[in-house]
């Protein structure tokens, strides 16, 4: 698949179906991610890759009631975590981590996508908890959850009207203009 054809096909969808996701692919998507740049190369991205029964049960307990609905199908929760400290800081303050994480996410999220799998970042879940739940040191920040699975074309019926209406078609793309321009 072209480059430009997996981002086309990269969605946020939520109606899933059972799908192995097995050491292989995990560690597959792990190493897409590890590819991202990041400030000095400190690669600052964590990821937990839930895949156990149990551990999704627990998982899905953190989730907000709007996604914990759809979620429940996923056959992998992917924990995207780290801190501050991980990466730079520059002299005026500005702390890279977030950035460069979110870019290495996008990277697992589009190797998903490459292999067929749908990748969801939700931020509706409580990150204490899902921080509680992997056992992950005080002080690190939870970032993003990515629900992962297999697509169906059978729509979820624990969906919202406007969750269905986004499963049927993508939602509108700003233009240009609206968030770059050429000086």
């Amino acid at each position: 698949m072209e480059f430009v054809e997996v981002v086309n096909q990269r969605r946020s969808l939520r109606s899933f179906a059972p799908v192995e996701v097995s050491d292989a692919v995990i560690k597959n998507l792990a190493a897409v991610a590890g590819l991202a740049p990041s400030c000095s190369n400190k690669q600052p991205w964590r990821f937990v890759f839930v895949r156990s029964p149990a551990m999704l049960e627990r998982m899905f307990a953190t989730l907000a009631p709007g996604n914990a609905n759809w979620a429940k199908q996923a056959s992998l929760i992917v924990a995207v975590w780290s801190q501050a400290d991980l990466d730079c800081r520059t002299p005026d303050g500005r702390d890279y981590y977030q950035f460069d994480t979110g870019m290495a996410s996008a990277l697992l999220m589009l190797a998903a996508t490459e292999k067929n799998l749908v990748a969801h970042p939700i931020a509706g879940f409580d990150p204490q908890a899902a921080r509680q739940v992997l056992a992950l040191p005080d002080g690190v920040r939870v970032i993003t959850l990515i629900i992962v699975g297999g697509h169906t074309q059978e729509i979820s019926s624990a969906l919202a009207d406007w969750q269905v209406k986004a499963e049927k078609e993508r939602s509108a793309r700003m233009a240009f203009e609206a968030f770059a321009s050429i000086v």
